[in-house]
């Protein structure tokens, strides 16, 4: 790609004091009539190149000169650029850093490379909640947040499904998956992860904590994911779903595990409801799960399940009716 030579090419020439078309060449992997070009588009980019004369000669940038872009490939600085700011940098207090950080390097570009970059951005967008739901905007992330930044304890009320528990916890990171944040923290010696959204209450950031040297976020949470999605999900459910309950399907299974738990999805007829075919985990955790659509469900199959079903919603209808 050839916005990305130039960035490579730019990054050599700092590099090297003086350098051979032949020899940069070589070292970027192209002919050197290629190189040739290449360097007549920097010049064109307006980056003061100078050329050496004699057998000793070659081409470098004029001293004093640096193009700013220290650190980066050139696949880095097209994607920083073309992809923006995405809106979980705001939730985390960084969206006027990364506008920050996205500008300097547009200045740096050539201006060849900025057309590229806008190019790449008109044709790709990164979308990053699941379908059937929107963003989570969990009230606890500032709280959270701020806790990972300064490394400090953090007192929470934690909702897991009809009870409120206590717990303090060691926050390592923030990860966001499929639109839900999640926080992984030390609790009792062990890594636990806790959905930001259950998080009711969070107080401010206590003591500080030494943060175990040898954690690995990205590495620690590919594991814990590999071990969830093994969870056996054995029941087979055959049901219709309402147009509110199919809303609901990202808030009752998880926005990131609704590719293994609805395996199919019809479009909705003229009353509005959908035939979908589920895969649960059996016993009461699925069940429980179908309740949370109700009344927006119906179990068509297995039998046995719409007759828990409707032996609950007959419970429920006896204790909740008129006096």
């Amino acid at each position: 790609m050839k916005a990305e030579r130039l960035v490579a090419l730019l990054f050599t020439l700092q590099r090297r004091r003086s350098a051979t078309a032949a020899e940069l060449a070589g070292e970027l992997g192209v002919s050197e009539r290629t190189m040739h070009r290449d360097l007549a588009a920097l010049r064109d980019a307006g980056v003061p190149l100078w050329t050496e004369q004699g057998r000793y000669g070659g081409f470098r940038l004029v001293d004093g000169w640096r193009a700013g872009l220290e650190g980066l490939t050139a696949r880095e600085a097209v994607a920083l650029f073309a992809l923006g700011v995405p809106d979980a940098l705001a939730g985390l207090g960084l969206g006027t850093a990364g506008s920050a950080a996205r500008a300097k390097v547009s200045a740096a570009m050539p201006a060849q490379l900025r057309e590229h970059a806008a190019l790449v951005a008109g044709r790709f967008h990164l979308d990053a909640p699941g379908w059937w739901g929107t963003a989570d905007e969990p009230p606890a992330l500032s709280a959270v947040s701020r806790a990972v930044w300064a490394q400090r304890r953090l007192a929470i009320t934690y909702r897991r499904r009809d009870k409120e528990l206590e717990r303090e916890l060691e926050p390592l990171g923030l990860v966001l998956k499929a639109g839900v944040w999640y926080v992984v923290a030390r609790v009792d010696g062990g890594f636990r992860t806790y959905r930001v959204s259950r998080i009711l209450r969070a107080g401010e950031p206590a003591e500080r904590f030494e943060r175990p040297a040898d954690f690995d976020l990205p590495a620690w949470w590919r594991a814990s994911s590999a071990t969830f999605e093994q969870v056996d999900r054995p029941l087979r459910v055959t049901a219709r779903l309402s147009r509110l309950a199919v809303r609901e399907l990202r808030r009752v299974f998880g926005g990131e595990h609704l590719a293994d738990t609805v395996v199919t999805l019809g479009e909705p007829g003229a009353d509005g409801w959908a035939e979908a075919e589920l895969a649960l985990e059996g016993g009461e955790i699925g069940l429980g799960q179908l309740v949370a659509l109700s009344p927006g469900v119906e179990v068509l199959d297995p039998p046995e399940l719409r007759a828990e079903l409707a032996k609950i919603g007959a419970e429920l209808a006896a204790r909740n009716g008129q006096r």
